[in-house]
């Protein structure tokens, strides 16, 4: 058993209050339980508890044990003074504030109904291996809305967690948007296997000195390239006269803003199981491209109507010489932005950017419009979206996808099942409460 169980037990109160009494005997009418609390300190604050003849309003902590209070230290911690009540599973042991006074405690294991107790073991204790839900053979227990719901929900969160992201690189730059866009729009090039070292990189070249040299293509290839680290002299680029150019012009640039000292070595770019079209050096050349075509990041991207716009702002093309090549010196035809790439990238960075930007301007329905250029997307297809559409989940755009995903990875995955919608309504299936 989890702790999160008893919480999800208190915060619903899913137990027999009947003649609800302290360990030590005194009558207990819960008032009010409180509200979770999701910083350190008690699990629940603002409860309002009527234990013996007085009427308490503070804290409530929650264990699996009463002894792991002593475990986690709360006996010398002054935040755990205001908890009034200690709600466990199994008390074991007596407990005290910080200045020795005792705190009553609650033992629920005589008070939770066992069809309660054996649906939650139902759900987390199945074999990870059995299905990408935990919940898989009960779903038939579950309403189309509801699920509906909690895909909807756990897309919102996903969302959330990507605009604040974006709302702390917003800050660490001074509350410059354009400087936001230019390192999200970095880092989204990366995809999955170089998102880090793309985003190291736009720390490395400061937006300031791409917007000097971005209208022509040599000087700011030049700049990407070596700052990235691949501009050094190799047998493959020995007789490469372009990459020659570029060594070239990166050295008097390198100079002249002082970037010596921030370039990366080329040993962090990761090409291993990667196709050529997805090479870092790659998408530097398709990321330079759209540096070079697009004068304006960041309100092109915030203002885009559509994602046919959006697809618009992405196409251009890279130079002459990346359409050849895959790396410095090596020959290959390379295909341009699929759009698979520019939809992850409209994902990714675009959508998380404007929900970012409106909240701090406080405009709500700004972010509707930016989720909804999700459901404009076609649905992404992997392993786990394949999974859950197999048990019967919508799966008709982007949307749908991102909320799968979140879903799988935020409460499947990790068995968070009384979290979730869809777990917390297998759990009252037979739930009788007194």
């Amino acid at each position: 058993m989890k702790e999160e169980f008893l919480h999800y037990v208190w915060q619903h109160q899913y137990f027999d209050k009947n003649d609800l009494r302290t360990e030590t005997g005194e009558l207990i009418t819960v008032l009010k339980p409180g509200h979770r609390n999701a910083d350190a300190g008690p699990d629940f604050l603002n409860a309002r508890l009527q234990i013996g003849e007085v009427e308490w309003n503070g804290a409530v902590e929650i264990h699996l044990r009463a002894s792991d209070w002593l475990r986690h230290q709360h006996q010398t911690d002054k935040k755990y003074d205001q908890v009034i009540l200690h709600v466990v599973y199994t008390a074991d042991q007596a407990i005290q504030r910080t200045n020795g006074s005792g705190i009553p405690t609650l033992a629920l294991a005589p008070r939770i109904a066992l069809s309660l107790v054996n649906s939650y073991r139902n759900l987390v204790e199945l074999p990870a291996a059995s299905a990408t839900l935990p919940c898989a053979a009960l779903l038939s227990q579950v309403p189309v809305i509801t699920r509906t719901m909690m895909v909807e929900r756990a897309l919102l969160e996903r969302v959330e967690q990507k605009a604040d992201a974006m709302t702390a690189v917003h800050a660490q730059l001074g509350d410059d948007w354009e400087a936001t866009a230019y390192h999200a729009l970095a880092a989204g090039f990366g995809f999955k296997k170089n998102s880090e070292p793309l985003a190291r990189l736009a720390k490395a070249l400061p937006l300031a000195v791409v917007r000097r040299h971005r209208h022509e293509v040599r000087p700011l290839e030049a700049l990407v390239f070596g700052q990235a680290g691949f501009l050094a002299e190799t047998e493959a680029t020995a007789t490469d006269d372009y990459i020659q150019e570029l060594r070239r012009e990166y050295e008097f640039l390198r100079h002249k803003y002082q970037l010596a000292a921030t370039a990366l070595p080329a040993h962090e770019w990761n090409f291993l199981r990667l196709r050529p079209a997805n090479f870092p050096t790659v998408r530097l050349a398709q990321l330079a491209a759209v540096l070079h075509a697009r004068p304006v990041l960041f309100n092109a991207l915030l203002t885009a109507g559509s994602v046919q716009v959006l697809e618009q702002f992405f196409a251009a093309p890279v130079s002459d010489y990346w359409r050849q090549h895959y790396q410095p010196g090596r020959p290959g035809k390379v295909p341009a932005l699929g759009r698979g790439s520019v939809h992850l990238l409209i994902a990714n960075v675009v959508v998380p950017l404007r929900v970012a930007y409106a909240r701090y301007v406080g405009q709500p329905e700004l972010i509707e419009s930016a989720v909804a250029l999700l459901e404009q997307l076609p649905a992404e297809h992997n392993y786990l979206t394949d999974q859950y559409e197999a048990v019967g989940f919508a799966h008709r755009s982007a949307a749908d996808s991102q909320g799968l995903l979140s879903l799988s990875r935020a409460y499947c995955q990790p068995r968070h099942c009384v979290r979730c919608a869809i777990g917390s309504r297998i759990l009252q299936q037979n739930l009788v409460v007194r």
